[in-house]
């Protein structure tokens, strides 16, 4: 089945959770070249977690684009969409 052709709330959650995921992968990533836990490059693991986060940036987006909407889904995807767009500009600049 396409990406396209699932409901909004599934894009949604997969949004969230792509997000949130890539999130926590970057903090620790940018913890660990802080703190030196782990003397392991943290290059790899910042990239895997700014690439989940494009991904679920892309799918608010893709969810954005779909016609008739609810209000409050497309309230959510707007959210989203801020608040994944300012955690990867925050990771890219830090």
């Amino acid at each position: 089945m396409n990406w396209t052709n699932h409901p909004p709330k599934i894009l949604l959650q997969r949004s969230f959770l792509f997000g949130i995921t890539g999130i926590v992968l970057s903090v620790l990533a940018l913890l660990n070249t802080q703190l030196q836990v782990l003397e392991a490059p943290m290059g790899p693991l910042n990239g895997v977690g700014m690439a989940l986060q494009l991904v679920g940036l892309s799918l608010a987006v893709l969810v954005i684009r779909k016609r008739k909407l609810a209000p409050e889904t497309k309230e959510r995807a707007q959210k989203m969409i801020l608040v994944l767009a300012v955690g990867l500009l925050f990771f890219i600049l830090a």
